[in-house]
């Protein structure tokens, strides 16, 4: 009896493992076939033969600015899962709330300004001071996140899913270059980047038109065609999040009155994402004095508290680093310039973000060194002066040679070998990098990988002298940005 017992338990037990284990094994299965089409979607994406320095291909106008896309379906972007999208807010100028579905840098190419990030579950420790209602009876104070102060050279790391704001509080432009990671592991949704409004009716033209692309191919216009003019009226801007919900559902939700509901569906609303604030935004944003920011690095580095990461919580988090600031440069060079370096070790919400930035600044006529992108791709915007950049493929083929100028991007894939010239007015650029901690491979220069392979092994390789292998390794003793040589100098004047 017992031994029947046994025998009945047994195989109970073998018949549950064998089904728990078929499915982990189909569901590690699965995860293999998505990882192995995700793999070979990017493959097939970069087969890249030639790429060009790109212009916005959008230009969206909203009542207190400018909005600027990149084509999305141009294949270096398509290679990079990436977007790139240009703000310019005028003054008082407030792009209203939004979230989007990949993590983003960005770069505050111009201006000055304030930030706010809204983390789910963090506390509002900000709180203005008191002020009288409108019929003075009554005092009212205002809780809120965390809101920063942004300048130029500023760089804003957000995860995806969390609603941001900026406001232009200064004299000139605000300019924001923001990089969306659509390829990103959080991003759970297709290629496409998409920006979900909080406030407002925004422009159609401002999401993402890759997939509406693909269906433009594949299905045609004429459902389009026969639509009525209202209705093509209607189409032209897209309703905010709060606009599909039903506006008794959102009374309740927030405990207001209908009236109120249906003013944040914004239906008749043409201001666009960029609206003019009627008065001078009062928010609470203290200013960090320098001492205290130096103290602050010098803390977060390790040298004095001993940081280990833990301590940094999202709520806590801090979003923005400067690179515009000399003194910070990770490489500088009197004679030819400096690189700059942001990453998720001077910046540690870049782990979440998975991406990192390099700012390069060239003298006149100077280089930065050949190099390849190990593990990242590299999205290349000119900030200021004009320069000649080449980049070759895994063929040696060159895929891009030509002169480039401030406003436009040129994509460097992972591994692509890339040099930078800088022409007579000099050359700046900002490089988003898909990668929390790209590294980079120089080719030439004193920690490069020629000057890295024995004498012998140079001479057989390029079936040269050793003299001539020892001036191809050691010829060059800088590091990373080059001053202009004797022998360019030489082929400029002749």
């Amino acid at each position: 009896m017992s031994s029947s017992t046994l025998f009945s338990l047994t195989l109970c037990f073998l018949v549950l493992f064998n089904c728990c284990f078929a499915q982990i094994e189909q569901v590690t299965s699965r995860h293999d076939q998505q990882q192995a089409r995700r793999r070979s979607f990017q493959q097939s994406e970069c087969q890249l033969q030639r790429i060009n320095a790109l212009e916005p291909a959008r230009r969206i106008k909203s009542e207190a600015g400018v909005t600027e896309i990149w084509d999305e379906n141009d294949e270096q972007f398509q290679c990079a899962g990436v977007a790139v999208i240009r703000h310019t807010i005028q003054q008082r100028g407030l792009l209203l709330p939004a979230y989007s579905n990949a993590p983003k840098l960005v770069y505050v190419e111009q201006g000055r300004g304030i930030q706010g990030a809204v983390f789910p579950g963090c506390p509002e420790t900000f709180q203005s001071s008191g002020q009288f209602s409108r019929d003075r009876s009554q005092r009212s104070e205002d809780q809120h996140q965390k809101v920063r102060q942004v300048r130029e050279g500023d760089v804003v790391a957000l995860p995806s899913g969390v609603a941001d704001w900026f406001y232009n509080d200064g004299d000139s432009p605000l300019v924001l270059v923001q990089l969306l990671d659509t390829s990103n592991p959080a991003n759970q949704l297709d290629q496409d980047f998409r920006n979900f409004f909080l406030a407002g009716n925004p422009q159609r033209e401002l999401q993402s038109q890759r997939s509406s692309y693909q269906r433009d191919q594949f299905e045609g216009q004429r459902e389009r065609q026969d639509e009525g003019e209202s209705r093509r009226h209607q189409q032209d801007r897209h309703r905010n999040v709060f606009g599909g919900f039903d506006e008794k559902i959102l009374a309740e939700a927030f405990n207001i009155d209908t009236r109120l509901a249906r003013s944040m569906r914004n239906e008749k609303d043409n201001r666009g994402i960029i609206v003019r604030a009627e008065h001078e935004l009062q928010v609470v944003s203290p200013h960090q004095s320098r001492e205290e920011e130096e103290r602050e690095i010098e803390y977060r580095g390790g040298r004095g508290g001993g940081f280990n990461g833990i301590e940094e919580t999202f709520c806590t988090a801090r979003l923005k680093h400067n690179i515009n600031d000399p003194e910070r440069a990770d490489f500088f060079n009197p004679r030819a310039g400096r690189l700059t370096t942001v990453n998720s070790l001077n910046l540690p919400i870049l782990r979440s973000v998975q991406l990192s930035v390099e700012r390069g600044v060239l003298y006149p006529n100077a280089l930065m060194s050949p190099h390849w992108n190990m593990n990242a791709h590299s999205i290349i915007y000119i900030t200021r002066g004009n320069g000649r950049i080449q980049i070759v493929g895994d063929n040696g083929q060159t895929i891009f040679d030509g002169e480039v100028r401030e406003g436009q991007v040129v994509t460097a894939p992972q591994s692509f070998a890339v040099v930078k010239k800088a022409g007579s007015q000099g050359f700046e650029w900002v490089s988003f990098k898909t990668n929390d901690n790209a590294q980079v491979s120089e080719l030439a220069g004193r920690v490069s990988t020629i000057r890295g392979l024995p004498v012998e092994v140079v001479a057989n390789s390029f079936q040269i002298s050793r003299e001539d292998a020892r001036r191809l390794k050691n010829n060059r003793e800088e590091v990373s940005v080059f001053s202009p040589s004797q022998s360019g100098r030489s082929e400029e004047i002749a």
